[in-house]
């Protein structure tokens, strides 16, 4: 049986990636868009960063970004795939490095940035935890990762496809994380001040081969261990493409597909971060500060 930790095949993962290189240009969109929210969120943070690590580096966008903002004096930029990591050795320090496996010192980084490679990490909890002890005290975590309602008209087509043409299901698009769960990941993995949102950046395309062209091309296809193995029937995802079309097209006949990004920003302890205050400690009302009167839980259930 397979180890319930194990969910997606990461030899598997790395090897696309590495083999999505010589076209990856004309399909680094969806990564160059979510470093550009990211270092968004970076803008809003008032701090210098004398040491950061990027996880999942592949072209660079990110990297550029964190260079040009100003904040980040010495960038190490790692990937999962050897390849990426030479390519990204001409911008600066690089190295391959499993995101599962972590080779930096306890309290060795002042942040950790990444785009758009969490999602492909069996234990999250235990990679995020080590994150966490490779930070410094107040050490940043800004990293984004695609979330649970990534391609659902996708996986929704493909399941109904192959049940009717086989009979039966087989993962068909990878299960990603649920907004709900990753803030309480943060917590468990010892972060402080955990901050997790959400956004959609949606694409049309002309069909569903469309779609699972850019998806290979960005090294993003399935991996997931469960897969089948066997080459599937050309039928199968003719009939998915049809409905897709059938249920999702628009009025221009083009197909969409949602990438659902969840972003997490969390600090690592320190002693000297804010704290909330106990319940019932408060020195001054509410009432008073927003100017409105006062009333007690009666007079409000009264009308």
């Amino acid at each position: 049986m397979t180890d319930p930790m194990l969910v997606f095949d990461r030899s598997l993962v790395r090897r696309r990636r590495e083999r999505a290189i010589p076209g990856y240009a004309d399909f680094a969109f969806l990564e160059q868009e979510v470093a550009e929210r990211l270092a968004e969120r970076l803008d809003d943070i008032r701090r210098r960063f004398p040491v950061a690590l990027e996880l999942g580096a592949r072209s660079g966008a990110l990297g550029r970004l964190l260079r040009a903002s100003g904040k980040v004096d010495t960038l190490i930029q790692a990937d999962l795939a050897p390849a990426w990591a030479r390519a990204r050795a001409a911008d600066g320090p690089a190295a391959a490095v499993d995101e599962e496996a972590l080779p930096f010192a306890d309290g060795s980084l002042d942040a950790v940035f990444g785009a758009l490679s969490l999602h492909w990490v069996n234990d999250l909890p235990g990679a995020l935890a080590q994150i966490r002890r490779a930070l410094k005290p107040d050490g940043l975590l800004l990293m984004a990762m695609l979330g649970g309602d990534t391609l659902v008209e996708l996986r929704d087509a493909l399941f109904e496809a192959e049940s009717e043409v086989t009979g039966g299901v087989s993962p068909r698009v990878s299960p990603f994380a649920d907004l709900r769960d990753v803030a309480g990941l943060l917590q468990r993995a010892g972060f402080a001040l955990p901050v997790a949102d959400a956004d959609t950046i949606p694409v049309t395309y002309e069909t569903a081969f469309h779609l699972l062209r850019d998806l290979r091309g960005m090294g993003e296809a399935n991996a997931v261990l469960e897969r089948r193995r066997q080459f599937s029937p050309r039928a199968l995802f003719a009939r998915a493409a049809e409905i897709y079309a059938e249920r999702f097209a628009g009025p221009d006949g083009r197909v969409p597909a949602r990438f659902q990004v969840l972003y997490l920003t969390a600090w690592a302890p320190s002693a000297d971060q804010p704290k909330p205050l106990r319940p019932g400690s408060a020195s001054a009302r509410l009432a008073d500060a927003i100017g409105a009167a006062e009333r007690g839980t009666g007079d409000l259930a009264g009308g």
